[in-house]
């Protein structure tokens, strides 16, 4: 890891509250450059446990920084997995029937633009790509989703932990947090602690160890040290909170089956929304880093199949050798590596 300089921010900040189907009060974080934007909005989506804040990571340019360069009006959205929302058990399901269409209808109402991009990453891309393929997100025609969305597929070692850590640990607590490393609350998140700093020596972040003990198997498993610059290591202390075991289950339920599974009994999530024709228009781009350990890069290669059996020469794959999970956003050298990329698909006539 290596220390670089970077700029201040060169945008502001304002705050747009809106509520959830289900009345839960959420909100976007509106980014607008110092020139008026010459593009539409684009609604960047983060993972589970974290919030919109992640993709501003401390590196010479973010991809918040690269996408208002580029002429884009940007906005995160913080969903019920945020770390900034009142936290609670939820499942993908609730996220995309009950926030995502409202978070598209808050930007549509506040732009006054019939479209939006989206940009979404882990299980904000799974549960934003259930609601698109339900046909609940019309305004959305261009989605760039990173590491997993219709098809997670995860090692071995990851499945077996799935399928035999989640029953046992969720009997004692109903959800982890790398905060924890700061000393847990309860008698048992301090004896996980106890079981990360066991097993786990990958470096001397221990939240960075937590998110590896979290999020699957790996050493670590959401990045690749090499990747990362040594203020961003530092930083995402803390950029990491509680995650239930209710999305765990779900996501088991979803590797099991190969494809996405609705747990909640939605009429709006049609139960077979893996297999079937997607109800969207919209474009999809996938990214997968090769080396990601969290979700294997064979999860985006099996949607981009899907969505093209439907739709041939509609949607593209893009393999990102070198890179992990979320160094894809927050890697020092995303920048040179992914943006580009990532602009050119948003850039490209829909």
């Amino acid at each position: 890891m290596t220390v670089e300089t970077f700029q201040p921010p060169r945008y502001s900040e304002e705050i747009v509250p809106f509520l959830a189907g289900d009345g839960r009060a959420l909100h976007l974080v509106h980014l607008r450059g110092h020139e008026e934007p010459v593009k539409g909005p684009v609604v960047l989506v983060h993972g589970a446990g974290v919030r919109g804040n992640i993709f501003r990571a401390p590196v010479r340019q973010t991809v918040v920084d690269a996408l208002i360069d580029d002429g884009y009006d940007v906005w995160l959205e913080n969903w019920r997995a945020s770390m900034d929302v009142e936290p609670g058990e939820w499942t993908l399901d609730q996220a995309a029937v009950l926030d995502h269409p409202a978070a598209i209808q808050t930007v549509v109402k506040e732009t006054g633009h019939d479209t939006v991009k989206a940009v979404i990453h882990c299980q904000g891309s799974t549960s934003f790509t259930m609601a698109a393929v339900a046909g609940l997100l019309p305004e959305v025609d261009v989605i760039v989703s990173n590491a997993v969305s219709l098809h997670p597929v995860v090692p071995a070692s990851a499945r077996l932990k799935l399928k035999y850590a989640v029953p046992l640990v969720s009997q004692l607590t109903p959800y982890l947090d790398p905060q924890w490393a700061y000393g847990g609350p309860t008698r048992t998140a301090r004896a996980l602690t106890r079981v990360v700093e066991a097993t786990h020596h990958e470096c001397d972040n221990l939240v960075c160890r937590w998110t590896s003990f979290t999020y699957g198997t790996g050493f670590p498993v959401l990045w690749r040290h090499e990747n990362l610059n040594a203020r961003t290591h530092d930083w995402l202390k803390h950029e990491f909170g509680p995650v239930p075991f209710s999305f765990f289950r779900q996501m088991y339920a979803s590797v099991r089956a190969g494809h996405l599974v609705p747990v909640e009994h939605f009429s709006a999530l049609p139960e077979d929304l893996g297999e079937r024709e997607p109800q969207t228009d919209a474009r999809f781009v996938f990214l997968a880093g090769e080396e990601n350990r969290c979700f294997l890069a064979e999860s985006q290669r099996r949607s981009f199949e899907h969505m093209e059996r439907f739709h041939p020469g509609r949607h593209a794959l893009h393999m990102l050798p070198g890179y992990g999970h979320l160094d894809v956003f927050m890697g020092k050298r995303a920048a040179q590596d992914v943006f580009p990329t990532l602009l050119a698909e948003l850039d490209r006539p829909v």
